[in-house]
């Protein structure tokens, strides 16, 4: 993908790509075999709460924190996407996708690496566990998890 590709499949008034349901995540994953998913939860949420599970595709979601608990910035958070990207089949101008617990954290992420020259960099919108139920639950209404996409406990 040229720069005036990339520039193009970025929306300016977000800076990235765009927002996208998990399915359709899935789905785009699953077809495009460079394509990456890059969860940025903490360690905690990733133990405790569970983790995308893409053997499926043949491939893993690679880890790398946004911020560290409980809520200090991860300075380093490009670089260490950017070293493993190295060890995965990604390729330049594949799709990133970006995994937080209820989509506001991966949304940061996307903008912070189309920033650093990657892209189509997309935020998996409903996150990991989706947003408060009306019992102000996280889990059940929506989510990875809530649409039944393969997921193990970290």
């Amino acid at each position: 993908m040229t720069g005036r590709q990339r520039s193009e499949a970025v929306s300016s008034e977000t800076g990235y790509a765009g927002d996208l349901p998990s399915r359709e995540s899935w789905n785009r994953m699953s077809n495009d075999g460079a394509s990456q998913l890059i969860d940025v939860r903490t360690i905690a949420e990733w133990n405790f709460v569970g983790v995308p599970d893409l053997s499926d595709l043949g491939r893993e979601a690679l880890f790398c924190e946004w911020q560290h608990f409980p809520s200090a910035p991860n300075g380093e958070f490009v670089q260490q996407v950017t070293e493993a990207l190295k060890q995965t089949s990604y390729r330049p101008g594949a799709a990133l996708f970006f995994l937080c617990r209820s989509g506001a954290r991966s949304r940061s992420a996307a903008i912070a690496m189309t920033k650093a020259g990657y892209g189509p960099c997309f935020n998996v919108s409903d996150g990991f566990e989706g947003g408060l139920d009306h019992e102000r639950h996280r889990g059940s209404s929506g989510g990875w998890k809530a649409s039944g996409l393969p997921w193990v406990q970290g």
